[in-house]
């Protein structure tokens, strides 16, 4: 969802007598902003979600009507959500069963309504399963594809402007040492350690990263860490020295930023009007600087001796034979971008599959239901970790501006203080987390705007490994959270790393353990 000003677009739901209704371990700013809050327990997402379709279907609310020529496996569906009643699934997910009956009620009744997931849905076990859902529940309910509900935008450069119906982009083929599937000829990134490490034909043994910093961003870092240092040769195209490019035999930095021309192939499919920008450059390049895309070119012609279009050539023509038939050089005439009106349905006319219909129930997601019904008796482990952003660090690559990380350290731990209690734990105090991978240190936060049961520890840190630039490793390291995370723990449905849930153990650091050696 590609939409600027969030805060005033939820206020305005609201002054309009629409509700916001966020479910989430924990307390954020977006459900600082909403009409309600229900906290759920991390990766039980997919139980609550099913609760909502199977009430929405025994209670007869189900609205398929405008779909309905186009739509199979709605009694698929509804037979598979049967066994999730709100009832069986509220110790699991911590939400009442009365509210799950609620929410799905007032879903239904809405003259327009939307379920909307995202990142926090996609990094746990049953990722695949959530987004299925969200789909599910929108279709059912009347909301797919209908103004105030889930549409698609029609973006002036359009991604699937080729793409033929019942092409297939998943399961072609399996990676080498674990055989988990690809998905548009890539591989989940929780396996790239056992690819590097493990000796064998089709052995990874070179590599290439580019704008990337996946010892910091990918599970279990610190076994990533070494396998990149034992690579025969490694490449990194990236403006940074950071804790994966240090390994790198040769760094080619790009331009960035203000050299760069500018327009957003991706982000306009998700807007929430159908839109168009293009952003010139504000200052020219060096004669020893090069475009990301020239340095590709480069090494295309070097490697294949053929060269390809440049990204201005290849943007014009697709704007050119897209839905507005407009030009970069338009474009520029608009430095604030052209609006091209509100969505509009889009379907059948968009569905690329190979029948031309919508399968509300597909096998894979259907067969994926029996290991998450056997998590209904799992038992629940005291205490496991989230992660979250931060808006000034976003992700890991902000932090090599120093200026954006002054003031306090946000690389903390969010606990309740329950939970904090009861382990004789305080506010500021340093303490250390540790998963079956690994342990990190960082302070301590206490708030109850966490679960019970719930931490919390932002993605991205952890800028203090040997041979990184100095003034970066003083700018608030903190910790990495993928030290923690377990690149053998996946959504078996995706091959997606499950780094969300994990169980931890929190303990205060020993007086001898804080001692930091001098010399």
């Amino acid at each position: 969802m590609t939409a600027p000003g969030m805060r005033d677009r939820i206020a305005a739901i609201r002054a309009r007598g629409g509700a916001v209704v966020t479910i989430d371990p924990r307390r954020t700013e977006t459900a600082r902003a909403a009409s309600e809050h229900q906290f759920i327990r991390p990766g039980t997402d997919a139980l609550f979600l099913l609760a909502l379709v199977n009430e929405i279907f025994t209670t007869g609310r189900a609205d398929l009507a405008r779909l309905a020529s186009v739509t199979d496996g709605v009694d698929d569906l509804c037979d598979a959500s049967a066994p999730y009643t709100p009832q069986r699934v509220a110790e699991r997910t911590g939400i009442d069963a009365a509210m799950i009956r609620t929410i799905a009620a007032n879903f239904a009744n809405a003259r327009r309504a939307v379920a909307y997931g995202r990142i926090g849905l996609s990094t746990q076990p049953f990722g695949g399963l959530c987004q299925w859902l969200v789909n599910a529940l929108n279709t059912i309910t009347g909301n797919l594809d209908e103004p105030g509900g889930a549409m698609w935008a029609t973006p002036a450069l359009d991604m699937l402007g080729s793409a033929k119906p019942g092409q297939t982009h998943a399961s072609r083929y399996t990676s080498r040492v674990r055989e988990l599937t690809e998905f548009q000829g890539e591989f989940p990134v929780a396996t790239m350690v056992d690819e590097m490490t493990t000796p064998g034909p089709g052995q990874v043994r070179a590599l290439v990263t580019v704008a990337g910093n996946p010892v910091l961003s990918t599970p279990n870092g610190v076994a990533l860490d070494a396998a990149l240092d034992g690579l025969d040769f490694y490449v990194a195209i990236d403006p940074y020295l950071n804790e994966s490019t240090r390994h790198a035999d040769v760094i080619l930095p790009p331009a960035t930023g203000f050299e760069v021309d500018h327009y957003d192939a991706i982000f306009h499919h998700f807007a929430v009007r159908n839109t168009a920008r293009y952003n010139d450059a504000i200052a020219t390049l060096d004669d020893d600087q090069r475009y990301d895309w020239q340095i590709f070119d480069g090494l295309r012609r070097r490697l294949t001796g053929t060269s390809g279009a440049a990204p201005y050539d290849r943007i014009d023509a697709g704007l050119r034979a897209g839905a507005y038939a407009t030009s970069i050089e338009e474009l520029r005439a608009h430095p604030h971008g052209v609006d091209y009106g509100p969505l509009v349905s889009q379907l059948p006319g968009r569905l690329l599959t190979a029948n031309g219909r919508l399968a509300l129930a597909p096998a894979a997601m259907i067969a994926d239901l029996a290991r998450l019904a056997a998590t209904l008796h799992d038992v629940v482990p005291e205490l496991v970790l989230i992660g979250r952003r931060d808006l000034r660090s976003n992700n890991s690559w902000m932090h090599n501006a120093p200026r954006l990380m002054r003031g306090d350290d946000r690389c903390t731990l969010l606990m309740h203080p329950r939970d904090a209690a009861a382990r004789d734990l305080h506010d500021g105090d340093l303490v250390r987390v540790a998963t079956r991978i690994g342990s990190i240190v960082v302070p301590l936060a206490t708030t109850d705007d966490i679960m019970p049961g719930v931490a919390s520890l932002p993605h991205g840190y952890g800028h203090a490994r040997s041979g990184v630039r100095a003034h970066v490793a003083a700018a608030s390291p903190g910790a990495s959270l993928n030290d923690l995370t377990d690149g053998e723990r996946l959504d078996d449905l995706t091959g997606n790393a499950a780094v969300s849930g994990i169980a931890i153990e929190v303990e205060a650091m020993k007086p001898r353990e804080m001692l930091v050696p001098v010399g």
